[in-house]
């Protein structure tokens, strides 16, 4: 995942080697500077604040930020988060409202889960104090990002597997305190899972998803465009990073698509996926804006795309 920061570097996280990087966006090709190393799966990221926030499987901490993709002064601020289980991203976001926000997926494909936290969305201060659940039912939110002027919370929600090609639909959710999202009962537009025991009556007052998106594609990164050195027919649009599919008979995903403005999802971005084998050379991962381009990551190539207007 990726965050950027005020004196213009580009935060990244690698959770199988433990570091986080940083990059001069100033620079035509900037050279890695390992900010932080050692650490236990990262992956989110935020910079705020004078501080830079990284999310650990089992735990968040803040760094004072020094500049120059520099950091001292360690505080471990949330300790405690759930561990192991089939999903261990924890992505973490500073709200318009300086709360800190934490997502934390399931433990398994669908269960019951015996945490909270698991599947659902947290909120804290940004000292780490005041935790509590936000919004549950979220499978494995591990994009979430905030519409301009709205302070809104949108989700991209990845869907349980061994359903089939095309069921369920993964999401993009509107995360609102006090709702429930479905899962593990319910998928799509309130739609009972009844191969875990779900019925239309414990689907009837959970929250439908704004978008569905196809089975499998595994949203991840996801940021809304508010630049207007873009297009303006691009203005408000939400770009979001398909990692792609494992559990499909044929490949889906791995691109980067726009939904919006208006109806409909649209790609934007293709060419990972060789379609005529099956194969993928890239897997996005996070998408962001700054200094009038994006940012794509890519945990397959391992690589990082810079893409700018024509």
């Amino acid at each position: 995942m990726m965050a950027v920061t005020d004196d213009g570097y580009l935060l990244v996280t690698e959770m199988d080697r433990g570091n986080v990087l940083a990059y001069r966006l100033d620079k035509e090709k900037p050279q890695p500077v390992t900010v932080l190393s050692g650490l236990s799966t990262p992956s989110g990221i935020a910079a705020s604040g004078g501080y830079l926030y990284v999310a650990e499987e089992t735990r968040v901490s803040r760094y004072l930020y020094q500049g120059n993709g520099r950091v001292a002064s360690r505080q471990v601020i949330i300790p405690d988060l759930p561990a192991d289980g089939e999903h261990v991203t924890r992505t973490i976001g500073i709200g318009p409202d300086s709360r800190l926000y934490v997502t934390v997926g399931s433990s398994c494909n669908v269960c019951v889960e015996q945490d909270p936290r698991r599947a659902a969305m947290s909120r804290y201060s940004l000292d780490g104090s005041g935790g509590q659940v936000m919004a549950t039912g979220l499978r494995n939110t591990v994009g979430f990002t905030w519409k301009p002027g709205s302070g809104e919370i949108w989700g991209a929600d990845n869907g349980r597997d061994l359903l089939g090609d095309n069921t369920p639909p993964d999401e993009i959710n509107i995360i609102q305190p006090g709702r429930n999202y479905g899962w593990p009962y319910c998928y799509g537009d309130r739609v009972p899972d009844r191969t875990f025991g779900g019925t239309a009556a414990l689907c009837r007052p959970t929250a439908p998803p704004v978008t569905e998106l196809p089975a499998h594609s595994a949203p991840l990164g996801l940021r809304f465009l508010s630049d207007p050195s873009w297009p303006a027919a691009w203005q408000g649009g939400l770009f979001i990073a398909f990692h792609g599919s494992w559990d499909r008979s044929v490949p889906t995903g791995y691109k980067v698509v726009r939904a919006g403005p208006g109806p409909g999802v649209t790609d934007f971005i293709t060419g990972w996926l060789d379609k005529a084998t099956g194969t993928a050379w890239g897997r996005p991962v996070d998408i962001i804006f700054a200094e009038g381009k994006m940012y794509v990551s890519d945990d397959a190539g391992g690589s990082i795309y810079r893409v700018e207007r024509g």
